[in-house]
């Protein structure tokens, strides 16, 4: 099958109401070509997610991440405000940063030319016998940046829509929260061995909870219970579901002022295309945000934060470490039981046999995430 017939099938899918709607072919998760399209149709153009805004909170704090292979770093500048630079040397193309820390400027390890916060090119040693050599002349190129909800969001795309525009009715959804106050305490790195895609339309949906996520967050669900937008979006989707009274993590705190009602039990779930998907719960978030390494490796960025009440009230050292050591071993179990399923479900997409059976109900996401990938690689 042709690359332009694997993508006219994803678009006929993709267009049939739900009720009717399959899972993809397999080779559209097992495609070199695809892969190729989707960096410079999706990757390129779209916003992607490095984190929460929460996560450099101080002058100088910086996260690395990349866009489609492209290295780069958020950081905090001195007036407070996130900006976003290549992560290369002007110099000779040296990686200036690694991973997260604080830094006061950003010197290269190896010439150490240092730049400035706000990207501009603060000392380059031995420089002075260089024929019109400018050191004002010279600064990082910065990439297109905007916080929403307390998500940092970036894009090399300078034609791209605003993101608090394209995800308005999504922050209405979820701003009662206060999600942007919430206290991160823990960031993971991790490389799973499967396609973005099967990754995405894994968190997407409830319907593996009870069975594959049963010895945790599935112990507390009940699937009657889903919601999802009256409409289909084309920048993100959601889903809401309700959680027992009883359950450990998910429902609101004492002290929580914000939530009334049925929203003290009630998360959301929102996939803000193409690859940034969290859980909001009235005690704490998770997330996870994609970067694909061709067809079968994905770098996963993982974080968790709590809710400000739920942090105010572990004051106590001894208490807060031991909450947050179980806190920490339960979305690592919840991570290790995904990782099971969306390596399995990769391995069996490779196979000559495989084939893509239809969507449930509690599928919905996916069928919206079918329409975006739809868009996103048609021919232009």
């Amino acid at each position: 099958m042709s690359i332009q017939e694997l993508l006219s099938r994803l678009h006929e899918n993709a267009s049939v109401p739900l009720a009717q709607a399959r899972g993809a072919d397999p080779r559209i998760y097992c495609s070199p070509e695809i892969a190729e399209m989707e960096q410079a149709r999706i990757f390129r153009r779209d916003w992607v997610c490095p984190g929460l805004a929460a996560e450099i909170s101080d002058i100088g704090d910086y996260m690395t991440f990349s866009i489609a292979g492209d290295p780069v770093f958020c950081i905090r500048d001195r007036s407070g405000a996130i900006r976003t630079y290549s992560n290369i040397c002007q110099h000779r193309m040296m990686q200036l940063l690694q991973g997260e820390g604080r830094v006061s400027r950003i010197v290269c390890p190896y010439h150490a030319w240092s730049y400035d916060l706000d990207g501009r090119l603060a000392g380059a040693p031995y420089m002075e016998a260089s024929e019109g050599f400018n050191r004002d002349d010279i600064c990082l190129p910065e990439i297109r940046t905007e916080v929403c909800q307390g998500w940092i969001y970036v894009t090399l795309n300078p034609d791209a829509e605003p993101i608090h525009r394209l995800l308005e009715p999504l922050s209405t959804v979820v701003s009662r929260y206060g999600m942007e106050h919430y206290v991160p305490v823990l960031k993971e790195e991790h490389i799973w061995q499967t396609n973005w895609k099967l990754l995405c339309e894994n968190f997407m949906e409830s319907y593996h909870l009870p069975v594959a996520h049963k010895a945790t967050v599935g112990a507390w669900l009940e699937l009657d219970d889903s919601g999802f937008p009256p409409e289909v979006y084309q920048d993100f989707t959601y889903q809401t579901f309700t959680k027992s009274k009883d359950a450990t993590y998910g429902v609101a705190h004492p002290n929580n002022t914000r939530l009334d009602g049925k929203w003290r039990q009630t998360s959301v779930m929102p996939s803000v295309f193409p690859s940034h998907m969290y859980v909001l719960a009235p005690d704490h978030l998770w997330y996870l945000t994609l970067r694909p390494r061709g067809i079968g490796e994905v770098d996963v960025r993982f974080g968790v934060a709590i809710a400000p009440e739920v942090d105010a009230a572990l004051s106590d050292p001894a208490e807060r470490k031991v909450w947050l050591k179980e806190l920490v071993k339960f979305f690592e179990h919840v991570n290790n039981e995904d990782r099971f399923v969306v390596e399995g479900i990769f391995a069996g997409a490779q196979s000559s046999l495989s084939r893509s059976g239809p969507l449930s109900w509690l599928e919905r996401e996916i069928h919206d995430f079918q329409k975006y990938l739809a868009r996103r690689l048609r021919s232009d």
